[in-house]
Formats: structure tokens, C-alpha cells, sequence
């Protein structure tokens, strides 16, 4: 069993945890709850002996944990999975904590099968994901067989398979008659396996009890009634007849009612007592979230608020967000806001597909004549006449030593002579002497 009496935690002027007292019994999964800095993960390192209480104490087995002979035999926890040397690989991280606690080297595969890390034992933690990080955490809480467990987070980054093999771990651990002390933020999670609760806001203690008393306690239960949707007289004759049965009918989006102050088969009797033919009628009963979340609503630092967007301009072809687009709106395309005329007709072009070198445009009505783009290579020649790039017949050869007359151009240049070429001159890059 774990018990805490008038826990105090002091770091200079802030108080993280403030008269803390509660106990976590064996059989049972009991359930650590709390918002962001309420001081869970500091309750769990001063039940570990990590931090020392500014008042008050904590004990593991009517012992404070560092006052338990063998303590990785009886204690097992799992606080932070990243707490491993990198270099090491899975069994050899393990197998370092038997060592240094006379666990036999046996017991170091058990759990890796327990966990699942059979396959990857020999493989550095380093490359390990995040939901491997957590499989390895878990073994080295459960190396030693302890009867006390605590873990933290324990389901952060695991895949759904994961998370229901935890949830299964726990209620086995618990069912063989162990201490299992859990912290985590998924209410449905908890909600599942938790058996227990104990909730603190800002240090202080807020709730501890049961799972079904904690959501009664802060949730208010109601029932679903819904009568004909083609009758709205019977409706009204149905609400007439709760309120002057003491009760409260709020009407909801859909046509349905929302009833609370009457329990379910009376409000049956009502209905048939006012000749009300009844569609829906259905107890709701508040989730663990919804009843968490109103009673640690006042105990909430960190809140979020609307994003401004306060000095950003809105990108060019696009609305501003949270307006709607304009009729035509087409991001990307110029013009004003981004649209493009409705005589457009067919889906506008993407702005980075290939152009089609033979398309022709075609004329707007009442517009200007679009200029047409010719063949890529011009337009053929006309028949007989000579082909640009055709053989040329072999000038006349010359004597020994004289030039040979340069024949005529066939054409005029079009434009400027060409420049020079440029010099080959320039050094040639190193590389390898092939030989």
C-alpha cells in the first residue's frame, strides 16, 4: 500500500504540492488525475525518494522507499521511458538492472516477451520509437515481480494495440492482488481501467473515490425523450406534464428533450397518463471527461486562447481566413480576388501543367483576337524550294597552298553574325588518369 500524509513540495516561492494525503490500495488500479502542473509527476518522485518533501512523508509498505531493504524487488515504476542509455541495446539495459538488483539473467527475457521486445533485444534503444521507448519502461517495472507499481503515462505514444495490452496488464497486476498506481491524461483510457480515483488541482487534493461516485458526484444525469416529430401538440402536452411533476424539460437541436428531476419509469407514466406516444427514451449518463473537466475547471493554469492572427497579411489569390471564397474563386490565379470570369467555361487551367505547343486560343466574344502561336519548328516551305539543313554540293578543290574560293550563301543572314566562339583555353578540371 501507498500512503501519503501531508505532502508539501516547495520549489523557492512556488508551492507544487501543498498537504497532500491519500492512500492506494492493493487489489485495485487506482487512477492519478490532475491538469498540467498540478504536481502528479512531483507526488510520484517524492513516493520514489527522487525528491524530498518540504513537510510531510510518504511511504511504500509502511517504509519510505529509501528505507526498503531491495526496494527494485518490491517497488517497480516507470516515470520517464526516455531514461535509457542510447548505446545500449534492449537486453543489455535490462539485463545492467537484474545485475545491480540480483535478478537472474532468466528473468530479463521473460519480460521482454512480456513486453514484446523479443525480436528487437539486441537492437540499440536509441532507434527505438516512441511506443518501444514505453515497452522497455514497462519491463524494467516489471523485471523485479514488485507488488508495488507506478506508472506514468504509460500508454503515451502506443498504437491502439498497445494501449489495450496495457489496459489488460493493469487489471491483471491489480486482480493478483498488487498496488498499481496509474497518472495519465486519456480520460476514456481511465475511465476503462481505473477502478479508483484521485484527483488534484494545483497541488491540493480535489477528489478520491470511486470511478462511478466521482462522475455522479459531478456530472448531472439526464434522459433522452423524444415524442413524433409530425406532433408538436404532444410535445408541448409531455412538458406541460413534467414541470407539474417537479422536473425540468430543455428542448434540444434536433426536436428531442432533455429531462432531468424525473427518473425514467416515471416519466413513462406521465407520458402514458397524457396519452403521449413516446419515439426515444434513454438514460445519458455523464462521461469520466465531462464530470473531470467541470470539477477541474478552477484549477487550470495553462488555458489556450483564439488565434488574432494579429499582423499577418493574407497571401496573395486567397481569402482571408475564416471569410468566405468568393463566387469563382481560383487560388492561384491573377486578377482580382482570385477569380475568374463565369464565361470561363470548363474547370480553370493549373497554373503548372504543361502548355500544349499546338493549341490554338480562342476568341472571347466582343474581346480582342488573341494572337496564335505557330509550329514550334515554323511554318514548311514552300514545294521545290531548298531545304535549310540539306547537303550543300562539294566546293572545287584548290591548288597546294591557295584557299578555295568560299561559295555563296544561299541566303542572307537574319540577324547579327554570330559571336565568337569562346576559348578553349581554359584549364581542365583533375580527374582520374584513366590509362
Amino acid at each position: 500500500m501507498i500512503e501519503a500524509v501531508g505532502l508539501t513540495k516547495r520549489y523557492g516561492p512556488k508551492t507544487a504540492v501543498h498537504n497532500l494525503s491519500f492512500q492506494v490500495r492493493p487489489g485495485t488500479v487506482t487512477g492519478f488525475l490532475g491538469p498540467n502542473g498540478s504536481g502528479k509527476s512531483t507526488t510520484m518522485r517524492m513516493i520514489l525518494g527522487l525528491d524530498a518533501p518540504t513537510a510531510g512523508h510518504a511511504t511504500i509498505g509502511g517504509r519510505p522507499f529509501r528505507q526498503t531493504p531491495n526496494a527494485a524487488r518490491l517497488v517497480g515504476a516507470l516515470l520517464d521511458a526516455k531514461a535509457v542509455h542510447g548505446g545500449r541495446s534492449a537486453r543489455a539495459h535490462l539485463l545492467s538492472l537484474a545485475q545491480l538488483s540480483g535478478i537472474p539473467a532468466q528473468r530479463v527475457d521473460e519480460v521482454l516477451g512480456v513486453v514484446g521486445l523479443q525480436d528487437v533485444a539486441h537492437q540499440r534503444s536509441k532507434g527505438f520509437s516512441l511506443g518501444m521507448g514505453q515497452r522497455l519502461g514497462i519491463a524494467a517495472a516489471l523485471l523485479g515481480d514488485p507488488q508495488v507499481l507506478l506508472f506514468d503515462e504509460p500508454v503515451n505514444g502506443l498504437d491502439p494495440e498497445g494501449i489495450l495490452w496495457v489496459r489488460n496488464l493493469m487489471k491483471q497486476l491489480a486482480a493478483e492482488g498488487r498496488t498499481v498506481f496509474v497518472s495519465s491524461h486519456l480520460m476514456s483510457e481511465m475511465a476503462l481501467t481505473a477502478e479508483h480515483l484521485i484527483v488534484i488541482g494545483r497541488g491540493q487534493l480535489l477528489a478520491d473515490m470511486a470511478v462511478k461516485d466521482f462522475i455522479s458526484a459531478n456530472s448531472a444525469d439526464f434522459a433522452r425523450v423524444r415524442t413524433p416529430d409530425g406532433a408538436p401538440e404532444q410535445r408541448e402536452k409531455l412538458t406541460a406534464a413534467l414541470v407539474e411533476a417537479g422536473g425540468q424539460a430543455a428542448p434540444e437541436a434536433d426536436g428531442a428533450l432533455r429531462v432531468t428531476g424525473v427518473p425514467l419509469p416515471r416519466i413513462s407514466e406521465l407520458a402514458h397518463a397524457a396519452g403521449v406516444r413516446l419515439w426515444e427514451l434513454s438514460p445519458h449518463q455523464a462521461s469520466l471527461e465531462e464530470a473531470y473537466m467541470r470539477m477541474t475547471q478552477g484549477a487550470v493554469d495553462y488555458r489556450s486562447t483564439a488565434d488574432q492572427r494579429a499582423g499577418l497579411q493574407p497571401v496573395a489569390g486567397y481569402p482571408p481566413q475564416g471569410a468566405a471564397a468568393p463566387q469563382g474563386f481560383v487560388p492561384g490565379q491573377p486578377g482580382a480576388p482570385g477569380q475568374v470570369p463565369l464565361a470561363t467555361p470548363g474547370p480553370p487551367p493549373h497554373p503548372y501543367a504543361p502548355q500544349d505547343p499546338y493549341a490554338r486560343a480562342v476568341p472571347v466574344p466582343g474581346g480582342p483576337v488573341p494572337p496564335q502561336q505557330g509550329h514550334p519548328y515554323g511554318a514548311p516551305a514552300a514545294y521545290g524550294a531548298p531545304h535549310p539543313y540539306g547537303q550543300q554540293p562539294p566546293a572545287p578543290s584548290a591548288p597546294y597552298g591557295q584557299q578555295p574560293p568560299s561559295p555563296a550563301a544561299p541566303y542572307a543572314p537574319a540577324g547579327p553574325p554570330a559571336p565568337p566562339a569562346a576559348s578553349t583555353d581554359q584549364p581542365v578540371p583533375h580527374t582520374q588518369d584513366a590509362r
